[in-house]
């Protein structure tokens, strides 16, 4: 009989200026409205020989997180993979961010005064 894995998701999302790559068990609409909740942020096992900086920077700055809340808006896309991978950061221009901005409304005009 075949044991069901639990999913693993890879996320991609804007942060100020870069694009960040983050794997994680839990990802779910959050009860923050426009926001993605991602919980679990799964980091790959240190090796004596390679160290990523990218990936020492997001451990610095996600390693004592619970759960954190991603905005709507800054996320790029959501990906169910078969295990983890490694987490990175990208600047913000390359190949994998080849992404449109969402359109926003335009800001209402201010009435003439005359």
């Amino acid at each position: 009989m075949k044991t069901k894995q639990k999913p693993v998701y890879r996320i991609l999302f804007n942060n100020q200026g870069s694009v960040y790559e983050l794997h994680a068990k839990h990802v779910a609409q959050g009860m923050l409205y426009a926001f993605v909740e991602i919980e679990d942020i799964i980091f790959g096992e240190r090796s004596n020989v390679l160290i990523d900086p990218s990936e020492e920077r997001l451990k610095a700055e996600f390693g004592g997180v619970q759960r954190t809340y991603i905005p709507l808006q800054a996320v790029i896309r959501i990906d169910e993979v078969s295990k983890g991978g490694v987490n990175k950061i990208y600047a913000a221009t390359g190949e994998k961010t080849n992404v449109a901005r969402f359109p926003l409304p335009p800001l209402p005009r201010e009435p003439d005064p005359s």
